[in-house]
């Protein structure tokens, strides 16, 4: 399949999105992804679309239903020939097939995933593909299965010591992982740099601008599949997050604002926070261990301020880091 038959940019990422999992054109993946794209995870790089074709594969074998809904998309032209996206998924699938979250259990599941994606025009192609970076709601989809992120990754790194010896996350630490052809940080629109300017404020410990710039009433979708409403709860999750991080160094890697005129200000962000988890907060008792989290945010904004917000990283694949760098240094210690 190639892709020209989408109108524009927008109409690609989520046309081609419908195609392969609810279409079940797998196929297309030969043309709409690169042969040497890189897919970047928290907990997981692959490399060449014949990965992510396999994977793909995985993962409707698991969840045979799975419905991928594009809440949004929120794109810009870097160049000629050149575009980025920063797409938004609500996604529903029942847990009907062996696979990385065991036997089948029947669960119905619900959860979001983000994926930042850089395309390139091709005149016989269409749009391509050819880097990414995916974040997914692993603590949501475990929770409708009655597990708590924290277990399943102890549980994990177990069987991983008990048949390896070692334990090795895929993708961490984030220097190992090679750059792709998109090298660039977004756009300078004035939206994008609210957003950042937001976040960078909070991570300087001035919680207080959450107070100051967000709306009252503002609705927030967290990790977990948690939706929460309020300043209060919105102090609260970065409070929790920041406390189990306090010297960690945090970086905007990626903004862009929506540019679609029937849409109300809206921004994405990708960003990391690096460092060790030296504080009590969001993930318990402090560790001493090195973490990497890459999380992805967009954020709407209406006349009182941020109005909702939308907030992905992968909590498993935090506790896998902590888990996986303490089993090593006990099995060290032991040796």
């Amino acid at each position: 399949m190639k892709t020209p038959h989408y109108t524009d940019f927008p109409s690609f990422i989520l046309g081609i999105t419908e195609d392969i999992w609810e279409g079940r054109h797998i196929d297309c993946l030969h043309t709409a992804y690169s042969d040497d794209i890189i897919v970047r995870s928290p907990s997981a790089v692959t490399r060449g679309n014949r990965a992510v074709i396999s994977a793909t594969r995985q993962t409707l074998s698991e969840f045979p239903d799975r419905r991928l809904l594009g809440e949004d998309v929120i794109w810009y032209r870097a160049g000629d020939d050149s575009w980025y996206s920063s797409h938004r998924l609500y996604c529903t699938a029942t847990h009907l097939g062996h696979g990385i979250f065991g036997a089948p259990t029947g669960s119905r599941l619900a959860y979001r995933v983000i994926a930042d994606c850089h395309a390139r025009s091709h005149p016989e192609l269409g749009w391509q593909i050819d880097d990414e970076w995916l974040v997914r709601d692993f603590a949501g989809i475990l929770s409708h299965m009655g597990m708590t992120s924290r277990d399943y990754a102890e549980t994990w790194c177990a069987q991983q010591m008990a048949q390896t010896d070692q334990v090795e996350v895929d993708g961490f630490p984030p220097e190992s992982i090679p750059e792709g052809p998109y090298l660039g940080s977004g756009d300078d629109t004035p939206c994008g740099a609210r957003y950042e300017e937001l976040l960078r404020r909070i991570m300087q410990d001035e919680f207080a601008v959450i107070a100051a710039d967000y709306d009252p009433a503002c609705q927030l979708e967290l990790p977990g599949h948690v939706t929460a409403h309020g300043i209060a709860a919105a102090e609260r999750f970065w409070l929790g997050l920041r406390s189990s991080f306090p010297d960690a160094a945090f970086r905007v890697e990626h903004r862009i604002s929506g540019n679609d005129p029937d849409h109300c200000p809206r921004a994405a962000v990708r960003w990391s926070l690096d460092g060790i988890h030296a504080g009590t907060g969001m993930f318990g008792d402090p560790s001493g261990q090195r973490v990497s989290i890459m999380g992805i945010s967009h954020a709407e904004f209406g006349p009182r301020g941020l109005k909702r917000e939308f907030i992905l990283f992968d909590e498993v694949a935090v506790w896998k880091q902590i888990f996986a760098q303490t089993a090593s240094q006990t099995s060290g210690e032991e040796g």
